[in-house]
């Protein structure tokens, strides 16, 4: 199988890179994509760059001139959930886009026509993760998990999210590339270590705990891919 391993910076894909050793490369869409083997899979693995625009692109290249049949995004998010800490792990059930907004038409938050509010994730990688955090005893959450263009530190903002979407956690990348599998009908899988709160001092806390986050996040895909 050729499989997709996303992330959207530089330090979720790293740890990845480390533990194969080795791989090459080829620059694309002034993007760079890497390909290493697990096994019996063949893998592409890029960062995409902050943000949706940059995450649609690298993942639609991904599937569309590399072939990958599946697709695991790796990283880190903001927590909305008070229950979970940074540190800790969630995979999405599905994800919304939470600065879609033509509200003003009388739709929901996070729909345009032609696409759904929630994209739903693949109910078989989600199963194969709780069987890899069972197998491990590692602690595994599931949630939605909504995205938008930009670094979610205000309660106020915070709040609005976590009760218009149902959401565990934010941050800014993970919607737009599940929208991109579901219309392409890519299974995806979407893991997210928690690297802040999302609240007053979110961006300090990230800073701190972004490379330290995405490792472990990086490992558990690793462990995931290995049992495919």
């Amino acid at each position: 199988m050729k499989i997709a391993i996303l992330g959207a910076m530089p330090e979720e894909i790293t740890p990845l890179l480390a533990t194969f050793g080795e791989y090459s490369s080829e620059e694309y869409a002034k993007n760079t994509f890497y390909f290493a083997k697990c096994g019996k899979h063949d893998l592409v693995i890029a960062y995409s760059k902050i943000g949706k625009v940059n995450s649609t692109l690298t993942a639609t290249v991904m599937i569309e001139k590399y072939g990958c049949e599946t697709l695991l995004f790796t990283g880190v998010a903001g927590s909305l959930d008070p229950n979970l800490h940074i540190g800790e792990m969630l995979y999405a059930t599905a994800t919304a886009q939470h600065d879609l907004d033509i509200t003003a038409f009388g739709h929901p938050y996070g729909y345009v026509p032609g696409i759904n509010v929630f994209e739903e994730t693949d109910a078989k990688l989600n199963a194969l993760a709780e069987a890899v955090a069972a197998k491990n005893g590692v602690k595994l959450v599931k949630g939605i998990i909504a995205s938008g263009d930009q670094f979610v530190c205000d309660a106020e903002r915070k709040a609005w999210i976590k009760d218009t979407f149902k959401a565990s956690a934010v941050e800014m990348e993970g919607a737009s590339v599940g929208q991109v599998c579901a219309l392409l009908g890519v299974p995806y899988f979407l893991l997210r270590a928690i690297s802040d709160e999302a609240g007053g001092g979110a961006e300090f806390d990230f800073d701190k705990f972004v490379a330290s986050s995405a490792e472990v996040s990086a490992k558990f895909v690793r462990d995931m891919i290995e049992r495919l």
